[in-house]
């Protein structure tokens, strides 16, 4: 039986430091923002419709089967499921529940079902469009901006393309005269049936189910997982309806065949970079979920 791999503390110390520097890069400005009560209508959502608090975005772990050495990692203790064993602090395994592992499982299952299909790149970005279809200035998500082509332009788009949108988190948001323009019908109950690696919103939701199993996924690829989300997030607004040019960004028009053709090159880019991190998670539930099984019959029923 291999025992823990054993972290020195000058190793495990620099690889904290190296991620919390490379995760305050958006931290910090989003917390300074946030302290003078400013929105930021791209970055904001990598700490508001995700769940992961900027303290814990920052905050570094190894991961399960790693021990940590040195007084320093005393203060790991100190945190909910670490124990103290002779090769050094390190998690728990009876921290990971069968609650965790539903989730794992879920994961692995939707994560599997994504990485087996081809990347689809013909969406457009339309579900921002869709977002705001046929609603006034002042209804539409992000009232303090303004669209680029007036309301009446944007809702010229949206008619004149073919809405493809198989994200259902996406979906969800449509107007209801948006929805039965798409031309798929994305639900809670068929979303493994409909993600797929081109999809920016699936992309993005890596960092999620990264950190849905934390802290049993090593800091480095919920953060490799994070950076992604606020690349492709860079994009997804860039490519909305919305003039972002006060903010620094300028739009990818998806409403010309060149801006759909800019927006398709990027969409493939970031399926080509999310694929080997779908890999990682998919590896690493199974990873957990195997271990789980070695756990004794008598502990298991404390789970």
């Amino acid at each position: 039986m291999t025992g823990p791999i054993v972290l020195p503390e000058p190793v495990w110390r620099a690889r904290e430091d190296d991620h919390v520097t490379r995760m305050r890069r958006w931290t910090i400005p989003h917390q300074r923002r946030r302290s003078r009560g400013e929105k930021h209508p791209v970055l904001d959502f990598l700490f508001t419709y995700y769940s992961h608090r900027p303290g814990h975005v920052e905050r570094w772990q190894p991961g399960p089967g790693v021990a940590l050495e040195g007084r320093s990692a005393h203060r790991f203790l100190e945190r909910k499921g670490y124990v103290e064993t002779p090769d050094g602090v390190m998690l728990d395994p009876a921290g990971f529940t069968e609650g965790r592992a539903r989730t794992a499982e879920f994961v692995l299952e939707l994560l599997s079902a994504t990485a087996s299909r081809a990347p689809r790149l013909s969406c457009f970005g339309l579900h921002e469009w869709a977002m705001v279809y046929r609603e006034s200035a002042d209804e539409v998500r992000h009232s303090q901006l303004p669209l680029r082509l007036g309301s009446t332009g944007t809702d010229d788009v949206v008619e004149s393309l073919e809405i493809r949108c198989g994200h259902f988190d996406a979906f969800r948001f449509f107007t209801e005269p948006a929805r039965p323009r798409n031309t798929l019908r994305p639900a809670r109950e068929n979303q493994i049936e409909f993600e797929q690696p081109g999809c920016l919103h699936a992309n993005m939701d890596l960092f999620k189910w990264a950190y849905k199993l934390d802290p049993f996924v090593p800091a480095e690829l919920v953060g490799d997982c994070f950076e992604l989300a606020a690349d492709v997030r860079e994009l997804d607004m860039r490519a909305s309806p919305y003039d972002l040019e006060s903010f620094g960004y300028s739009p990818v028009p998806i409403e010309t065949p060149e801006g759909r053709a800019e927006y398709a090159r990027a969409q493939a880019g970031f399926a080509r970079r999310a694929a080997p991190l779908r890999e990682h998670l998919i590896a690493h539930c199974q990873q957990l979920l195997a271990e789980l099984k070695k756990v004794p019959a008598t502990r298991e029923k404390q789970l």
